[in-house]
């Protein structure tokens, strides 16, 4: 095996590792404080808001009931971070998140760096440009949470083996048990598969039949302990509720279903630059790197075998998700990156000036993609000047950093990161927050119930849809009236008020409805709704 025994060289990779998570981490959170929530993140903040009023439990809970689908860890760490504010903001909400991506960063570089601390930055580059790492960042992601914990347990097992690490069983163990806490049963056996397959591919059996067997005891008794809770907190149909969303709707599709290859298929986009170019890798690696071998080929085959069983084992079920194969990502990206540790080999070069050149010319095509959507979106963006100023600096960096040999390669990889997360903070999330927006209506749908207050009826929202979009911008107890089919609001008595869609009100017979005017109309989540005043009990 190839060991790295200079103790001056760790402690420096060391250094430098906690040096990058710190960046990382400014960087996850920069621009994050007190965000409109949009999309699924409404989700978690009203978990957060609910135990703020009421206090911690086993599950989340939304209006007052527990709810099946998730322990209650990532809620508890909202929590923890929203007591000493006294409400959840997107930045308590997030920050667990971005710690867990600051992990990721710190792991990552500390795989690579004993071999190259280049390969480590262009690591650390690549993953940092893929899609769904940014958008899950900037978020409430429990699989972004996992994939640190399955990258942790790897690193602990390679470490070992290869960088004179002490035998750290008793962490890995810990870890497992967190990614269960964090992602219910799938969270303990994603990191269980990956360590098992860098056993098998190193031909570690009496390793890999040890803890294979000690995981699946620990996964027994997790569940078990998880059944147990959940018929301690809501009885036992919320034991059933448990079995069925955690367990049986993942796998059998109740909960949507794809094709057997979605996650090798539509990785190519969700996890660009990293997926794609990692398979443009190993495909160089199969026709010709093994002729030179380096130190750094054995990484790129067990994070290879790492990613492929992630892929593989998330397939199984039906339900499928972009997200749920994060814990692939950073395999992915150390792959990507392998291009620069390597010397020798025609297509190592060739897939190095590919990357450089499209690090080199990231912000002027950021530019002009800029200049498309101002096109489409004139009003949300109708201020581009100072982030396309930026970002003609960036490129103009990029080029001069391109131009010097010690900075040819992490000088564009840089400058492209730079100009990514700068627009993506600067540009798109406040446009997604203008376009898929719920607080501006919600508060306004507020405000005109307060002057005349009667019980508000949701009709054809979603108990666990779209009203816990509405419900998150009002982080109260009320529980409001809920209507899905027309035919359900035929024994409604007023005084009420009514919030549905612009398409719902006008397909309505109902005389008594059509006859009325709206009180309020306006955009929510992307979908013109309007508000209705229900106010004469005699005329039903």
């Amino acid at each position: 095996m190839n060991k790295t025994r200079s103790p001056l060289l760790n402690a420096t990779v060391r250094r430098q590792s906690l040096v990058l998570g710190l960046l990382g981490l400014l960087l996850f959170i920069a621009g994050n404080w007190n965000q409109a929530i949009i999309g699924f993140d409404s989700r978690f903040v009203v978990f957060a808001q609910e135990m703020l009023r009421h206090g911690p439990s086993f599950f989340p809970t939304t209006y007052g009931q527990p709810y099946a689908d998730y322990l209650a860890t990532s809620t508890l760490l909202t929590w923890l971070l929203s007591l000493p504010l006294g409400h959840v903001s997107s930045f308590t909400a997030w920050l667990p998140t971005a710690m867990a991506s600051a992990l990721i960063v710190t792991l990552i570089y500390r795989l690579t760096a004993p071999y190259s601390q280049r390969w480590g930055l262009l690591s650390v580059a690549l993953l940092l440009l893929s899609s769904t790492f940014i958008s899950e960042t900037r978020a409430v992601s429990l699989d972004q949470m996992l994939a640190a914990v399955t990258l942790a347990v790897f690193y602990l097992g390679y470490a070992h083996d290869h960088f004179d690490a002490g035998k750290r069983l008793h962490w890995v163990y810990l870890l497992l048990i967190v990614g269960f806490a964090v992602r219910g049963p799938i969270g303990l056996v994603v990191p269980t598969g990956v360590l098992c397959s860098y056993y098998l591919i190193n031909r570690q059996w009496r390793q890999l039949f040890s803890f294979g067997f000690l995981a699946l005891a620990l996964l027994v008794a997790c569940v078990g302990l998880l059944l147990l809770l959940a018929k301690l907190s809501g009885g036992e149909t919320f034991m059933q509720d448990v079995i069925r969303m955690q367990f049986l709707g993942r796998m059998d599709g109740s909960e949507g279903s794809s094709g057997a290859l979605y996650y090798f298929s539509s990785s190519l986009g969700n996890y660009a630059l990293a997926y794609p170019m990692a398979w443009l890798v190993l495909l160089a690696v199969a026709l010709g790197g093994r002729q030179t071998p380096q130190p750094g080929l054995k990484l790129v085959g067990y994070c290879a075998a790492a990613a492929l069983l992630v892929l593989l084992g998330l397939s199984i079920p039906q339900a499928k998700k972009a997200r749920y194969v994060l814990p692939m990502l950073p395999m992915a990206a150390i792959i990507a990156a392998y291009p620069f540790y390597v010397t020798q080999g025609r297509a190592f070069a060739w897939l190095r000036g590919f990357m450089l050149g499209l690090w080199t010319l990231l912000p002027v095509l950021l530019i002009a993609g800029l200049v498309f959507m101002r096109a489409r979106y004139p009003e949300p963006l109708g201020h581009l000047m100072p982030i396309i100023s930026l970002l003609a600096a960036l490129q103009v960096l990029a080029v001069l950093g391109l131009l010097k040999a010690r900075l040819r390669a992490t000088g564009p990889a840089l400058t492209a990161v730079l100009a990514v997360w700068a627009t993506y903070i600067l540009v798109v999330e406040p446009l997604e927050r203008s376009l898929y927006d719920t607080r501006t209506f919600t508060l306004q749908v507020h405000e005109q119930v307060m002057q005349a207050r009667a019980p508000v009826v949701l009709h054809g929202l979603g108990k666990d849809a779209k009203a816990i979009k509405y419900m998150v911008n009002l982080d109260c107890d009320q529980v409001p009236l809920f209507t899905q089919q027309a035919s359900d609001l035929a024994p409604l008595q007023g005084p009420a008020w009514l919030v549905m869609s612009q398409a719902d009100f006008e397909g309505l017979q109902d005389p008594r409805f059509r006859g009325l005017t709206p009180t309020l109309t306006g955009e929510f989540d992307r979908n013109p709704y309007v508000l209705l005043h229900l106010s004469k009990p005699s005329a039903l």
